[in-house]
């Protein structure tokens, strides 16, 4: 059946490929635990399966981006001493504005 999807798509597939495929797929699904994926492939130990689950480039821009978003909304938060703490005070030990 391979070979015959192989002929009439012009590809030169193996089922090492879609072996590798299915792996990188279930690795990916966030209701998929990863110790699973590591039982289907058959792996010894979990470093093995783990090889499927690398970050893309547009996976870690998009987190570094939320990351400064979340850091300018906590920065936008204005911080407020606890009672029986002298704002003039924390700024003299911590500088900036209490």
């Amino acid at each position: 059946m391979l070979n015959r999807a192989n002929a009439l798509l012009g590809a030169n597939w193996t089922l090492h490929d879609l072996r590798h495929t299915a792996a990188y797929r279930m690795a990916r699904d966030p209701e998929l635990v990863l110790t699973d994926v590591q039982w289907v492939l058959g792996h010894a130990h979990l470093t093995a399966t783990q090889i499927y689950v690398p970050a893309g480039r547009d996976e870690i821009v998009e987190a570094v981006q939320a990351h400064h978003q979340r850091q300018e909304r906590l920065a936008r938060v204005p911080t407020v001493p606890a009672a029986g703490y002298r704002a003039l005070s924390l700024s003299d030990l911590f500088g900036g504005s209490w």
